[in-house]
């Protein structure tokens, strides 16, 4: 397994962008999928985007799509989440998971995921 640590995440205004970062360690991250999931307060945790090991499957949540952009670096051991034309109702905690096994297409369920990082907070104000 790897060990994920997310960080980038802060408060923006609506309509601004961030960053997050996925920073992984262990030898295993240039094979696993990756993905990034968010939990609100209240909510259940739910899928955002993920990308293969490759970068040749990738996934995003209806209600991300054309505003967000999954993209890992594996040379750098880092995966990345570009968020652009944020809205109030993405604020939440997002997470950083990864999973080892070669699926195709790449997977979208937190139950695929075998590692997790500690999250970071998105707060978007409107």
């Amino acid at each position: 397994q790897v060990q994920l640590v997310e960080s980038g995440g802060g408060s923006v205004q609506a309509g601004g962008s961030l960053r997050l970062s996925c920073a992984a360690t262990g030898r295993t991250f240039s094979t696993s999928a990756m993905g990034w999931f968010r939990q609100a307060p209240g909510k259940e945790r739910e899928f955002v985007a993920a990308i293969s090991w490759s970068g040749g499957s990738i996934a995003y949540a209806d209600s991300v799509k054309g505003r967000f952009t999954i993209s890992r670096d594996n040379a750098k051991n880092t995966g990345y989440l570009l968020m652009n034309s944020l809205a109030p109702e993405d604020t939440a905690v997002y997470y950083c998971a990864a999973y080892s096994v070669n699926y195709w297409p790449v997977r979208t369920r937190p139950a695929d995921f075998g590692s997790w990082g500690q999250g970071t907070q998105v707060t978007v104000s409107s």
